[in-house]
């Protein structure tokens, strides 16, 4: 069990399950208010949480501990998700989840892309075509006829 919980596969299967609820969730929660609002409030209950739990477990670090880069590319991943946040909660309120969200999944092939510009990773053929596919996926859920 120990292995299980130190695998990156694990983590990343309860990632893809907590966002699926988080669309449910979501699409229920928005229904009789304004979108911003809604992710405002989703924004203040993830900072209680996760301060609760960084008290809870012994793991809060100093501020002055953590360097100036690092902080930049924290702000700077704090603002893209703050802006991916209020983009998928105006799309969430304006169309079905069970197509906004593969659409949105359409970060995965982005990140793809972008982590073999930017940080040299390598993916393989076959990974290629996977991520060719998950595109692929994106446009046929995302077509309406």
């Amino acid at each position: 069990m120990k292995a299980v919980l130190a695998s990156w596969q694990f983590w990343a299967l309860f990632s893809a399950a907590f966002a699926a609820l988080t669309a449910i969730f979501a699409k229920i929660g928005i229904e009789n208010i304004n979108s911003d609002f809604a992710t405002f409030i989703r924004t203040v209950v993830i900072l209680c949480v996760l301060g609760a739990l960084l008290a809870g477990t012994g793991q809060w670090q100093p501020l002055v501990s953590v360097s100036g880069r690092t902080y930049l590319f924290l702000v700077l991943s704090g603002l893209a998700t703050g802006g991916s946040w209020l983009c998928y909660f105006r799309a969430l309120k304006l169309g079905d989840a069970a197509r906004v969200a593969p659409i949105d999944k359409l970060s995965v092939v982005l990140v793809a892309v972008f982590a073999t510009i930017f940080l040299g990773e390598r993916l393989t053929v076959p990974n290629w075509l996977g991520v060719g596919l998950i595109a692929a996926g994106t446009i046929l859920v995302a077509y309406r006829s």
